[in-house]
């Protein structure tokens, strides 16, 4: 039976690494995946899924308002039988999207793997997320560690002199000179409204001295 499965944490714990290690294992057991991306993460060019560590695949690019489940169709009737599916930063999916993975698994019977972020900046679930805690049959963290030696569970975005910002959009794309994975602890120190920061020494930021 196809399950639809979710693996959520911070940043820079491995998801696309782990994303891009699983459709490697399909391949070889000569089977053929599917690697869906969003359209708006363009960190290393449009429809280009890539880890941390170098690693990279081509996927398809979608968009907020895609029926996942009609491109799925499309991408069996033009290439033949898909034996998983896997999604990149699936924090991005929309609420409909989630649904139309569920089909995916129920009427296709293909398995689903998805992969993100579970919590903004802020500490707040992400909708696509939020729809995969709800409705997947299995979900799983990926571990990663605060700079203070704790698991960390929450992620930050800072400016230019490591402070933590708590307004803004909640979707702005970046990497690790805008965004750090700390522990919830460290979340709340950031976040309280005081002079806190990350400093440069403490985690792998491009900071500028202050």
């Amino acid at each position: 039976m196809a399950k639809l499965y979710f693996y959520y944490s911070a940043m820079n714990a491995g998801k696309t690494t782990t994303l891009l290690q699983s459709a490697h294992n399909y391949h070889e057991r000569g089977m053929r995946t599917l690697i869906l991306t969003p359209k708006l993460d363009n960190r290393f060019g449009i429809g280009l899924v890539q880890s941390r560590i170098g690693l990279k695949a081509r996927g398809h690019i979608f968009d907020a308002g895609e029926n996942l489940v009609r491109l799925v169709r499309d991408d069996i009737a033009e290439q033949g039988e898909v034996h998983c599916v896997l999604v990149d930063e699936a924090q991005f999916l929309s609420k409909d999207q989630v649904w139309q993975l569920t089909d995916i698994v129920d009427e296709l019977n293909v398995p689903v793997l998805a992969y993100g972020l579970r919590t903004d900046f802020r500490g707040e679930l992400f909708e696509g997320s939020r729809y995969l805690l709800a409705w997947a049959d299995s979900f799983q963290e990926i571990k990663t560690i605060c700079h203070t030696g704790r698991k960390a569970t929450m992620v930050v975005r800072v400016d230019a002199h490591g402070r933590a910002l708590t307004e803004g959009a909640q979707v702005e794309i970046g990497g690790n000179d805008r965004y750090v994975s700390v522990s919830r602890a460290e979340f709340k120190r950031l976040t309280r409204g005081d002079d806190a920061r990350i400093e440069p020494q403490q985690v792998d930021l491009p900071l500028p001295p202050v």
